[in-house]
């Protein structure tokens, strides 16, 4: 019997979004579907695959190591469909396709928005759309057919499985202050002993690319960890917050690159050259870019280099 007889979008679909949320009651709330449906998807997967796909883990699923090994290539299967589906559909648009970026913090208030800026003056007059986020997000969403692209640090290796890096420029961790901070007036000597004592303290959040950087940039300086840091990837409350309440703010420089230039903030002369890093483009490996996407990357490239 052939392959497509049996195997259906549905039951990719269906795989993909079990595995990403560990549960069949979020994944069938998520596709509009009963959770008897999306386990009678599962099981005529598994059937199809001759493979447990998922078992049992406390009260919840997690996949077994058959279901690991399954889950990039039915990601990567939906995604090109995804993709080959909007490129045809796009080809009666006037408008052309859209172009979906995700832009980390670092780059959502910098390369991004100059990038398009550029494209519109150019005469470019595609459809965008920006999604922020972190970045374990961000890549899920790419993987799943649901970005063309993510704008931001090189991911750890293990979160690399089937996309493509492209770096761009190279980027340090900065830690900031408003400018009538206490601190500025400490000395680059005494600085790491007085930084975390009695001000708070805002650190990227446990899912941000940044934090283990953060972590070994504290190690590296003898500073323990502040136990009642307030965890954020939000350049919005993470600017408020500092300006209003005295808080120590850790963050990438690209994302307070203009406050800094502005005197709006202040950088502390902590050193933080171990935290430079390559911050680039993101794709998925067997991904055609449209046009429009490949310009916007193109374009990154040009004001970048």
């Amino acid at each position: 019997m052939l392959l497509s007889s049996q195997l259906k979008l549905r039951h990719l679909e269906v795989f993909v979004e079990v595995a990403r949320r560990k549960s069949v009651t979020q994944a069938a709330e998520r596709l509009g579907m009963t959770q008897p449906a999306v386990t009678r998807a599962l099981r005529e997967l598994e059937a199809i695959c001759n493979k447990p796909l998922v078992e049992k883990d406390g009260r919840g699923i997690r996949l077994s190591a058959y279901g690991e090994m399954f889950r990039d290539y039915a990601g990567r299967s939906l995604a090109l469909t995804r993709d080959g589906v909007k490129m045809l559909r796009a080809l009666d648009e006037a408008e052309g396709p859209k172009v979906a970026i995700g832009a980390l913090p670092t780059v959502s208030a910098t390369v991004v928005p100059k990038a398009l800026a550029a494209i519109w003056e150019q005469g470019g007059r595609n459809r965008f759309s920006v999604l922020t986020g972190d970045n374990q997000h961000l890549l899920d969403l790419l993987r799943r057919g649901q970005l063309d692209v993510v704008v931001g640090r090189l991911p750890a290796p293990e979160n690399m499985v089937g996309l493509d890096f492209d770096p761009l420029f190279y980027e340090t961790v900065t830690v900031v202050v408003a400018p009538d901070h206490p601190l500025t007036t400490v000395s680059e000597a005494q600085l790491p002993q007085a930084l975390f004592g009695e001000f708070p303290v805002l650190i990227p959040a446990e899912a941000s690319i940044i934090r283990p950087v953060v972590e070994r940039l504290f190690l590296e300086h003898g500073i323990q960890m502040p136990m009642t840091a307030i965890e954020t990837v939000s350049s919005t409350f993470g600017r408020r917050f500092t300006l209003d309440h005295q808080a120590v703010w850790v963050i990438s420089h690209g994302v307070v690159a203009q406050d800094l230039a502005d005197g709006h903030l202040v950088r502390l002369p902590l050193d933080t050259g171990g935290t430079r890093g390559p911050v680039g483009l993101c794709l998925r490996t067997e991904h055609q870019l449209s046009p429009a996407a490949a310009r916007f990357c193109a374009t990154l490239k040009d004001q970048c280099g």
